[in-house]
């Protein structure tokens, strides 16, 4: 039987989610031992229900923007370089690096491995914004149930339906690609001044950057509600139709269908399963709200049957203005779908530039797709002002399939969308670190006139044989301390950590902002934090 295979990303790196012995396994670099004894810890690994795991045919995921990859996953030449002059060294690496012909190994002490599951949503911390927001959702939706079921909130208990749906339109305004542009863009027009204080800056950018909380907050929270709107019906189901109850719960069966498919396990492990129910689950949902809204609002309780004025009494009621908004956010993105054409090469086996026409705004990400109802694969954008394009290392059959056979046409997204590289803008001077096929979301800083002086650090592997002459081009005609290359087919792996710490401090960087693999991004992001430099990175869910 064929194996399937599953894709994820990170922060507009597309990359495959591969097979390995331990479904929770990884290959890093060793870290500090976590304590034996912290439940967390033990949740992250993967003794926990070992009979259930050996079963799962899950993969874990292996990043593009690795630095050290395997021979059998991008089958990249895997020989030693040997010790050269520095003149040799010169010739081969015209791109200015930093660091001596020596490996730099990490300073850190030898650590347990952990999981990458772990990494992304443990190590980050228990109290992050993204889960703080989280938490504070749901604690004011609960609030508001308890006041409701013990009478002190009427409203909220006789429209107990409404306040689900608005819990929905939340949950899709912080996932709404077009109005999630909007927002980022008015904060950088807002926030990215000279005289804005950099703690207000940098709080407003943790908070765009885990609007995700609020996402999956009103999520669980639209369930509550619902079904508390549904345990009040079934308690007065004299006063309702059965069609409106049977309505009722399969949107309730549905929402929890996608917030099961949504749990961080799942979602980590298959996440193609999370994101094609997510897609269609909602879809369905959306179809039985407006069945619902319908069917409740022209519903005569005295009379038992439907009205017929239905169009007259629709335009009264909140929960219709409520799902028409949801509806059009849905459809929104799906209106600017086209099928463009597209030039596609392959500097290498490796990695593969796919270029469109039109310039792009610096920070901005894209989506494309070889079959729009099936799959999406997000990536950086690479752009001047005359045209733009993306850098996809060939890790999956997708990806791969564009080095064997390019395509002359792809579906893509005309509306981009903004994240985190985006709020560079609001800033200064940043230093950005990148590692692999991470510098392509950057390299637009460069190209074309941006608000921020940025400082471009890159690590990745054979810079010209798997990213090609015309990325290295990009880079090496920039001075030495405004990007930094290392090779670390030539120089060795580094201590990337160090190396944006130095970059930060000589740069005097208000912020830096990492685009790498879930180890590399946090340690990074908690080395500058801990010497007082504010950083980001991808998190989980942002």
């Amino acid at each position: 039987m064929q194996s399937t295979v599953r894709f994820s990303s990170c922060r507009g790196v597309a990359f495959e989610i591969k097979r390995h012995e331990d479904p929770f396994a990884i290959k890093t670099l060793p870290v500090e031992e976590a304590p034996s004894n912290s439940l967390l810890f033990w949740l992250g690994s993967s003794k926990v229900f070992p009979s259930l795991i050996s079963r799962s045919i899950s993969k874990t995921s292996s990043h593009f923007c690795d630095l050290d990859l395997n021979e059998d996953e991008l089958d990249i030449d895997l020989e030693i370089v040997p010790e050269e002059n520095d003149e040799e060294k010169q010739k081969q690496s015209p791109l200015p690096l930093l660091g001596n012909s020596k490996p730099e190994q990490p300073s850190k002490p030898a650590q347990k491995n952990g999981s990458r599951l772990s990494i992304i949503l443990l190590d980050q911390g228990l109290f992050t914004v993204y889960k703080r927001l989280f938490a504070v959702c749901l604690a004011l939706n609960i609030a508001g149930l308890v006041l409701a079921a013990t009478g002190n909130f009427p409203y909220a208990r006789s429209r107990a339906a409404l306040v689900s749906i608005a819990n929905i339109l939340a949950l899709i305004l912080c996932r709404s690609e077009a109005f999630l542009r909007v927002i980022f863009w008015l904060a950088v027009k807002i926030f990215g001044r000279s005289w804005i204080p950099l703690f207000l800056k940098t709080a407003i950018t943790s908070l765009l950057q885990s609007l995700g909380g609020i996402h999956s907050g009103c999520g669980v929270s639209s369930i509550a509600w619902l079904t508390y709107a549904l345990v009040l019906t079934l308690k007065d189901r004299e006063n309702t139709s059965p069609e409106i109850i049977g309505v009722a719960s399969t949107i309730l069966g549905l929402l929890c269908l996608s917030c099961l498919a949504a749990f961080p396990l799942v979602r980590h492990l298959h996440h193609n399963v999370f994101e094609r129910t997510h897609r269609f689950a909602g879809w369905t949902a959306l179809v039985f709200l407006w069945a619902f809204v319908i069917l409740k609002i022209s519903y005569d309780p005295e009379t038992k049957s439907y009205k017929n004025d239905l169009g007259s009494r629709l335009i009264k009621q909140q929960e219709f203005w409520f799902t028409v908004a949801t509806t059009l956010l849905i459809i929104l993105p799906w209106l600017t779908v086209r099928r463009v054409a597209v030039s596609v090469s392959a500097p290498s086996g490796h990695a593969s530039i796919i270029k469109f026409e039109g310039g792009v705004k610096a920070g901005i990400l894209g989506r494309i797709s070889p079959s729009p109802l099936s799959e999406w694969h997000a990536f950086g954008i690479i752009s001047d002002d005359k045209e733009h394009m993306m850098l996809a290392g060939a890790v999956g059959d997708f990806t791969k399939s564009l080095v064997s056979n390019p395509p002359s046409h792809l579906w893509v997204r005309q509306v981009h969308f903004a994240g985190l590289p985006y709020l560079v803008n609001m800033y200064e001077r940043v230093v950005l670190v990148a590692t692999g096929s991470g510098i392509c979301v950057f390299l637009s800083f460069l190209l074309q006139k941006s608000s921020a002086d940025v400082c471009l650090v890159w690590v990745a592997k054979g810079i010209e044989q798997n990213f090609g002459k015309e990325i290295k081009e990009m880079v090496s005609g920039w001075p030495k301390e405004k990007v930094i290359v290392h090779d670390t087919a030539v120089l060795g792996r580094p201590n990337v950590s160090q190396m944006s710490i130095e970059a930060a401090r000589n740069w005097r960087a208000e912020v830096v902002i990492v685009t790498s693999n879930p180890e590399g991004s946090r340690d990074v992001v908690n080395a500058c934090k801990a010497e007082g430099i504010p950083a980001f990175g991808p998190i989980w869910d942002s």
